[in-house]
């Protein structure tokens, strides 16, 4: 059955629903955990200690994750990690009003959220292509929306809220939260449910872990798909690294202006999310990833060569509404080809990449500022941005992602049989 394009089901409000209370809750966190972390420490390890554990379940457990959720109810799997994360807060809350409150506490319940995070993440991506029969035009409004709310919640309306929610007491933005899951674990419970597939029970887990990691590596479009995150991380996080310090002494930028120039950059986020439909329909996916690759990579170089804080703050927007776009259409257009048995683990394949990414481009532009100069990071990141243009126009071209959606189509809604995974777990190669 093939939905009404112009017609999302009543399903998606209530996940959206509950997705943007979450988002709303993270930012919160988000912006209060490292504040917290300040009142007890002023040591730049122990701060960073708190800031690592939380990638940590990504790169740790991100493909095994996606393993688990391919065998679990994807809606069940959602509301038990939003409900356990919920739990998780209330004893650092506690533990902040009777002030025994440590690093050590607050890394552990970082790292415990960034677990929940994994499972609710990977399960409502696996979730979404079942609720809307891999209908790439609804997918894409559906990404659309959902990144636009999760923009505007944890971007903008969270970590102020987190700052501010501060001041009235250290438990007060983690109660926050603590509702703020809540009330997504309640929603979530009243999503219809949905066929998941067979599990594979004579198939290890390590096996079929393998085997959502193998469909990505072997197939030259969700490949592509893998790497431009990959490699967009790397230079966005080469740029993230020195630009307060790029901000400060080549722009002579307050702190104050450096947060407009981050809600810059968010703006454009919440610009190119809401385009990218759009994009889709006059270029065509695969023309459109090129496209927002050069955008990408000519604004960096554009943030490079700024000589003011105004145009500076252009290129971060500029910057921000490509990565927007790219955020809808590539998700997208992976949920609307990957069968639903493996969605699970293709989708924690792809994030785990891109997570394992971010630590690179990090060090990275660190080594070249302190070498060479504090322009030569965001230089070498246009650099990889622009060069990613090549990659993705020879790996996601329209062609490909044309040949890939009419292969998909007949099968996008099929189950999985028990005990056929080794006989599917090589994804044809679409060239």
């Amino acid at each position: 059955m093939t939905l009404n394009v112009r017609t999302l089901p009543t399903g998606f409000g209530r996940l959206w629903t509950a997705q943007t209370i979450s988002s709303l809750g993270d930012g919160v966190t988000h912006a209060a955990l490292p504040l917290l972390a300040l009142t007890l420490t002023r040591d730049p390890m122990a701060l960073a200690l708190v800031t690592a554990a939380g990638t940590l379940p990504w790169l740790l457990f991100g493909m095994l994750g996606g393993a688990l959720v391919d065998r679990f109810d994807r809606r069940r799997t959602m509301w038990i990690a939003d409900t356990a994360r919920a739990a998780l807060l209330t004893i650092p809350a506690a533990a902040a009003a009777l002030d025994v409150l440590s690093i050590e506490l607050l890394a552990a319940l970082a790292f415990l959220l960034g677990l929940g995070q994994l499972f609710f993440d990977t399960a409502a991506t696996a979730y979404l292509p079942d609720l809307l029969r891999r209908d790439p035009a609804l997918l894409q409004r559906a990404n659309s929306r959902l990144r636009g709310a999760q923009t505007a919640m944890s971007g903008f309306a969270g970590p102020p809220a987190g700052s501010a929610l501060l001041t009235l007491g250290r438990a007060v933005p983690l109660l926050t939260d603590v509702v703020s899951f809540l009330l997504s674990a309640t929603l979530v419970r009243t999503l219809p449910a949905l066929p998941h597939p067979v599990p594979e029970a004579r198939e290890s887990l390590l096996r079929q872990t393998r085997a959502g990691a193998s469909y990505v590596m072997r197939n030259r479009l969700l490949l592509g798909l893998a790497l431009r995150p990959a490699v967009g991380n790397i230079a966005f996080c080469a740029v993230e690294t020195v630009l307060a310090l790029f901000a400060h002494d080549r722009l002579d930028i307050s702190a104050y202006g450096f947060g407009l120039l981050l809600t810059a950059e968010a703006t454009g986020g919440l610009l190119g999310a809401g385009i990218a439909s759009h994009l889709d329909r006059r270029l065509g996916t695969g023309t459109a990833l090129t496209c927002t690759a050069a955008v990408e990579g000519l604004a960096v170089l554009g943030l490079a060569a700024a000589p003011n804080p105004y145009v500076a703050g252009l290129a971060l927007a500029v910057c921000g509404a490509g990565m927007g776009a790219t955020m809808v259409l590539g998700p997208s257009l992976r949920q609307a080809l990957v069968p639903a048995y493996l969605m699970g683990r293709v989708a924690s394949t792809s994030r785990m990449v891109a997570m394992c990414a971010a630590p690179v481009g990090a060090f990275f532009g660190g080594w070249l500022a302190t070498t060479f100069d504090i322009r030569t990071p965001l230089y070498a990141a246009a650099g990889l941005l622009l060069a990613m243009t090549a990659v993705t126009a020879s790996m996601t071209s329209n062609r490909q992602v044309d040949a890939a959606l009419r292969a998909a189509a007949p099968a996008g809604a099929s189950q999985h049989p028990a005990g056929k995974d080794r006989a599917r777990e090589s994804a044809p190669d679409v060239s």
